[in-house]
């Protein structure tokens, strides 16, 4: 077992440490902006405007058919970014170039590789399961890496690995107020399993779904995936994202809205358009 990874950023100046409150902004694709507890946190960006393509590796790309609800010059101060894998509709060539060469980006052992040599200073690469703490003054968050699968068993030597993320912010006792887990791009697979045997307490998931589809094969949870995962993992509160913005994504939103409602789950699903952000209360003595 490798150690603890740890990162302490600097305490702010004028710290807050507003535990009860925190939200959720979506910028679009995978890309939110989580702030809770005196951190700022982005996931996955992705700023290209509509009609640009990215990258999906051995010649292959896919056009966007979205914009970004921000671009990347009005990104607020950011603590660290969580980045599912290097793939150019999570990390573009926006991204690349302007984001902030010492930015710690928590990822997995690939794209950290990836990130290193393009001149980033600060990845933390994580295996499954293994974690990393963020501490900034008062405030603390622990990152563990998920299972993910990016596709079928046939195509899967062929794409970069891939993880979920599970974010534990602790209250002033070190108990865990609030637990958000990120799905990354994954499919549904039997290790998934294990998610809600560790945390059986999500207090909110986002989703990745929009049934990503090249040549044929799945590599994307697409509504009849979606709802099987929900159903699974069980959070509290979900939030799908990742649907609608590209090409190869073949599973609508309308889809997953469909089978949510289908299977009496509605009220536990929130749905964000991109520019529109999802404020949470959680009780002052956490969960």
């Amino acid at each position: 077992m490798s150690m603890l990874k740890q990162v302490n950023l600097p305490a702010p100046q004028a710290a807050t440490l507003e535990r009860t409150k925190g939200s959720i902004f979506f910028v679009g694709t995978a890309t939110v902006i989580l702030r809770y507890a005196d951190f700022t946190i982005l996931t996955d960006p992705n700023f290209l405007h509509a009609g640009r393509h990215v990258h999906l590796g051995y010649g292959l790309t896919a056009e966007r058919l979205t914009n970004p609800a921000i671009d990347i010059e009005d990104l607020p101060p950011l603590d660290f970014c969580v980045l599912s894998h290097y793939h150019g509709d999570h990390f573009d060539q926006v991204a690349q170039e302007k984001l902030q060469k010492d930015l710690p980006i928590i990822t997995t052992q690939h794209a950290s590789s990836e990130l290193q040599q393009k001149g980033f200073t600060a990845t933390i690469p994580l295996e499954t399961w293994e974690s990393a703490v963020v501490n900034k003054g008062e405030a603390s968050v622990r990152i563990t890496s998920m299972p993910g699968k990016h596709g079928p068993d046939v195509v899967e030597a062929l794409l970069p690995e891939v993880m979920g993320s599970m974010l534990e912010f602790q209250n002033g006792s070190g108990e865990t107020a609030f637990r958000l887990y990120i799905t990354g791009d994954t499919v549904v697979y039997d290790d998934l399993k294990e998610i809600p045997q560790r945390y059986p307490d999500i207090n909110l998931a986002l989703f990745h779904l929009g049934g990503t589809r090249i040549m044929g094969m799945l590599l994307t949870m697409d509504a009849e995936q979606g709802l099987e995962a929900f159903q699974m993992i069980n959070p509290q509160e979900l939030i799908p994202i990742h649907y609608n913005d590209y090409e190869v994504f073949k599973s609508p939103l309308e889809e997953f809205k469909r089978a949510v409602t289908e299977a009496g789950l509605e009220s536990r699903v929130r749905y964000l358009s991109h520019g529109e952000t999802y404020e949470f209360d959680i009780p002052a003595n956490g969960r």
